[in-house]
């Protein structure tokens, strides 16, 4: 398909003429020619005065001026249209909206099942206040730790009650010479977290 700005600067170089000539023979400014030629919508003349140069400036060139405003608008008009949807493309309208606020939801309800199926699968955490001694000379030993408020906590098998925060404690009756604590955290997964320690009673 010709395009207008294409037509007349082919005819104006096959006949040699340079657009200083041009603009000086039809007292035209030359940004004005320039702007034409290259589709330049930015830089061209505002109408009536943009047809009226077009078509002087094919009628000067022995081409059909009325038919290349024509041609000039219809260019133009395509030009326009294409600039315009570029510009509209990345428009928040109402339906680009609600889709990116669906899309957000299914993004964070997934990340959430993600989340939450992790949490459940890994073993819990356990953390267990052991003596800074490993010889004791009381007989009993008070045991405290923290662990995930929905695990269930052992200490030697015996099941201890956890409170809110996941904290527990625990009165342990020594016995003379090595004692044995084991601590073992289940998640309501099954996964277990142990801790054990030998702690050495001396009277």
């Amino acid at each position: 398909m010709f395009k207008a700005s294409s037509l007349l600067k082919d005819t104006r170089l096959d006949k040699c003429w340079e657009l200083a000539e041009i603009s000086k023979k039809l007292k035209i400014p030359i940004k004005s020619l320039e702007a034409i030629e290259n589709e330049d919508i930015n830089n061209l003349p505002k109408e009536p005065y943009c047809s009226l140069i077009i078509k002087d400036y094919a009628n000067f060139l022995g081409l059909n001026g009325e038919e290349l405003v024509c041609l000039f608008r219809r260019d133009f008009d395509q030009s326009s249209q294409k600039k315009n949807d570029k510009k509209s493309f990345f428009s928040f309208t109402p339906q680009f909206t609600f889709t990116l606020s669906v899309g957000l939801l299914i993004f964070l309800f997934t990340f959430y099942l993600v989340f939450e199926y992790i949490k459940f699968n890994q073993p819990p955490k356990l953390k267990v206040n052991w003596p800074n001694e490993s010889t004791l000379s009381a007989q009993l030993f008070h045991l405290t730790g923290l662990t995930d408020p929905e695990a269930t906590i052992r200490v030697n098998q015996d099941l201890i009650i956890i409170s809110d925060d996941g904290s527990f404690q625990k009165e342990l009756d020594l016995n003379n010479g090595d004692n044995r604590i084991i601590v073992e955290s289940k998640s309501p997964s099954g996964k277990i977290t142990l801790e054990e320690k030998i702690i050495k009673y001396s009277p």
